[in-house]
């Protein structure tokens, strides 16, 4: 059956294969769409971190803009195989894990999209209390339901929400700078420079683990994109707008933390709306808190979709969703998301930070494995319709994928340093956290030494399905 492009704003497609016919869209709503997604209250905090654990803000800023470049560059490589592969992101981790093999990183996925999305229903929550003079509850309850309908509308709203919210989220962090500045001096701030490894790698994990985490959806946004579309556009477009939005965030953050000190932990809306010099100014910070929210917390949703079809497609040797079944599973991921925020509302700092920290030990691992079979074996050479066969050219599991995977994840635990856990060897390495660089040099070294099976698979070219 054939999908016709419609100018409805219901997207009708979900984790099939996007035809020729269907592509539309170019490089500006690429970076606009990860520049919006940046450009918010939660890469604020996040940067904050960076300060609130011990670092100053001269080398804070640097180690964030160094995680940005390195963990930016990842994400984007991600990006560029939507084009090419016309498919949303973690059905293609198929072709290194196989059809049933695909599960296990999915499931590590779909947590990142609850956690994700909980902090945004959180933060939006209680500006949009605070706008409307509601309890935070009911405000994330009902942004909340925005996000489902945003979610089931689709990839076209969801760009065309993008676009809209990079205009108002500049607008918005050149107020804010000007504010936070305006009354306060940061040349003596950048002048106290007390370089310690643990908190300079700490800044640079945050910012990494920060892009790192938008791989396993990032090309769900460009699989659209005709496939004529060059690969080096679509790296830059994306790449950029995600490390130009995040590190002006970011940077904002380290700057606040460090000029507000305690009245900006745990505080942060208050905080930020507080610079408006006037209460219509106050209000427009709300307002433009929420909506920048909007964006990121509808990709995070609509992953989870893609994710959640992606496991139960491998069982029923399918593609096709139906917008009802799309409406449930969407539902079901915001709704338990939505009661994660309200529970979690009053200890949000300590809790996001070690969970961002901990997302990296398990996705650098599937990032560098999926990068080096694409670009090094199998490139655009993937068999669509084999994606969906257990029986097919992938199989059901692929052992030496999830081997290696797994090896990826184990290896990082002796390194990783978090509330939650820490390591046997981080004590020896003065509390540094190196978890992430190994997770991502150590399984992507293995898979291409013993992956190259992956090559003897692919087919000679491109393998579309028939409707194309």
């Amino acid at each position: 059956m054939t999908h016709r492009a419609s100018p409805s704003p219901l997207e009708i497609r979900s984790i099939d294969y996007i035809p020729q016919s269907e592509r539309h869209g170019g490089l500006v709503s690429q970076f606009t769409l990860w520049l919006s997604a940046n450009l918010q209250i939660t890469a604020i905090v996040t940067g904050a971190l960076a300060v609130v654990f011990g670092g100053d803000v001269y080398w804070s800023l640097i180690g964030l803009l160094l995680g940005q470049l390195i963990g930016g560059m990842v994400m984007a490589l991600h990006a560029a195989q939507g084009p090419q592969l016309g498919l949303p992101q973690m059905i293609s981790s198929r072709v290194q894990f196989g059809v049933y093999g695909a599960m296990i990183p999915i499931i590590a996925v779909c947590l990142m999209y609850i956690g994700f999305t909980a902090s945004g229903c959180l933060l939006a929550g209680q500006a949009v209390g605070q706008l409307f003079g509601i309890d935070d509850a009911v405000a994330i309850g009902g942004f909340g339901a925005l996000i489902v309908v945003v979610t089931l509308l689709g990839y076209r709203v969801i760009h065309g929400l993008g676009r809209i919210a990079s205009v108002i989220g500049v607008l918005a962090f050149l107020y804010l700078f000007a504010q936070l500045f305006a009354t306060q001096s940061i040349e003596s701030l950048l002048a106290q420079r007390h370089f310690a490894w643990d908190t300079f790698l700490l800044a640079m994990s945050l910012s990494a683990s920060w892009q790192i985490a938008y791989g396993p959806y990032v090309a769900d946004y460009s699989r659209y994109l005709p496939r004529s579309t060059s690969m080096f556009g679509v790296i830059s477009a994306v790449g950029l707008g995600s490390i130009l939005g995040s590190q002006i965030a970011m940077t904002f953050g380290v700057f606040a933390a460090a000029l507000a000190g305690a009245s900006f932990a745990h505080h942060e809306v208050t905080f930020i709306v507080g610079l408006g010099a006037t209460s219509r100014i106050a209000a427009l910070l709300y307002f433009s808190i929420a909506f920048g929210k909007v964006t990121v917390t509808a990709l995070n949703s609509y992953g989870s979709f893609m994710s959640m079809a992606t496991m139960v497609s491998g069982f029923r040797r399918t593609v096709h969703v139906s917008v009802r079944h799309r409406f449930y599973y969407i539902l079901a991921m915001v709704s338990v998301s939505c009661l994660l925020a309200v529970a979690g509302r009053h200890s949000f700092l300590q809790t996001f930070e070690s969970f961002i920290l901990c997302l990296l030990a398990v996705f650098t691992p599937w990032s560098a494995i999926n990068l080096v079979d694409f670009y090094a074996f199998t490139k655009s050479r993937y068999d669509v319709p084999a994606l969906s066969n257990p029986d097919g050219r992938y199989g059901r599991w692929n052992k030496t994928g999830i081997t290696i995977y797994a090896i990826g994840i184990l290896i990082q635990i002796p390194f990783i340093a978090t509330s939650f856990y820490t390591g046997p060897w981080v004590a020896s390495l003065n509390g540094v956290d190196i978890s992430w660089i190994v997770g991502l040099i150590v399984p992507g070294f293995l898979y291409f030494i013993f992956g190259r099976s992956s090559r003897d698979r692919a087919p000679s070219e491109l393998v579309l399905p028939a409707t194309d």
